[in-house]
């Protein structure tokens, strides 16, 4: 690991305000920068430490939904109840990442912001233009089972890791952060994630020190809620493929429905033609088949991940049979 200097802040302005160099990086949970400075992937020259800010609540927003601090912990925000009564897609979402040990110290905002688990941009021997802008892509072609059929380019095919953010693609959630000017935004989640093109190292419209202060959940929508993560092994994977769906029914059709794809593509996917293909249908397996077919329309597979697409299809119609009582 390369030296670097370390500030603690004691509020978010402070914290923006030591952000003053390109090499300075925010730390909170440190759950994944640290594991890429170990590795060198990531070289901040300095660190400011948000950990301590007090943005750890979640308070009730007065519009029927919650505001939920950057700083909450992941296994709090899993166990807080108005989360499971009124969220329940999101705390199974949290429950099914990472290990317990990780989420007790995992904070919300960090949790959105990991970066991709694809072996090359671990490895400093491979080309990578997420890691290294430029320099080739050797995940196409390579080993790359784990990699994205969704959203691609040439340039990078890379998943988003993160279970969390999927779920807040589900719920409609929305970033909000401090600027370095003072001014504050709100990024409807939809909005936060870039697809790679040919910037894949381009990962988010954050600006340069702009910090997340909290994340906005919506009231929540009427509906059975689940969260369905497909993986090599039962616990501390990342997902081949997950679902997180809410779906509400009305005189035995489907009024409403959600749904985020995590493992599929490079940001926590949404297409709206598959939630079209849904509504107003009474629940059945042609209708089911309708939605899986426009969600991998556009998929294409590299080699060794072509089984994404058929398994997509197939854990979307189980998370919609589960949903609906098909």
């Amino acid at each position: 690991m390369k030296t670097f200097t370390y500030e603690k802040a004691d509020t978010p302005e402070a914290a923006i305000r030591d952000i003053d160099t390109d090499q300075a990086s925010f730390i909170a949970g440190g759950t994944n920068l640290l594991d890429l400075m170990k590795l060198q992937v990531e070289t901040p020259g300095k660190l400011v430490d948000i950990s301590r800010l007090d943005l750890a609540s979640i308070e009730d927003s007065g519009d029927g939904g919650l505001l939920i601090g950057a700083m909450v912990r992941n296994s709090d925000l899993a166990a807080d109840p108005r989360i499971i009564e009124k969220y329940e897609v999101l705390s199974r979402a949290l429950l099914a990442g990472a290990s317990g040990q990780l989420r007790n110290k995992a904070s919300t905002g960090g949790n959105l912001l990991q970066r991709t688990r694809c072996y090359y941009f671990y490895n400093l021997a491979s080309r990578c233009n997420k890691r290294s802008p430029g320099s080739g892509c050797d995940a196409i072609g390579g080993t790359n089972r784990i990699l994205a059929v969704l959203g691609t380019s040439e340039h990078c095919i890379a998943t988003h890791p993160s279970d969390m953010a999927v779920a807040m693609r589900a719920l409609n959630a929305t970033v909000v952060t401090l600027r370095a000017d003072g001014d504050r935004r709100r990024i409807p989640i939809h909005n936060f994630y870039r697809l790679p093109g040919d910037t894949p190292h381009i990962e988010t419209v954050l600006e340069r020190g702009e910090l997340i202060t909290h994340i906005a959940l919506p009231k929540p929508m009427s509906g059975r809620q689940s969260y369905r993560k497909v993986r090599d092994r039962a616990s501390y994977a990342f997902a081949l493929v997950s679902v997180a769906g809410i779906v509400g029914m009305e005189d035995g059709r489907i009024a409403n429905v959600s749904l985020a794809f995590g493992g599929l593509g490079p940001m926590p996917w949404r297409d709206p033609a598959v939630e079209a293909a849904l509504i107003g249908q009474v629940p059945n397996m042609e209708a089911f088949a309708a939605a899986a077919d426009a969600l991998v329309a556009d998929a294409k597979g590299h080699g060794s991940n072509d089984f994404k697409i058929p398994l997509a299809r197939r854990t979307l119609i189980a998370v919609l049979r589960d949903l609906t009582g098909a």
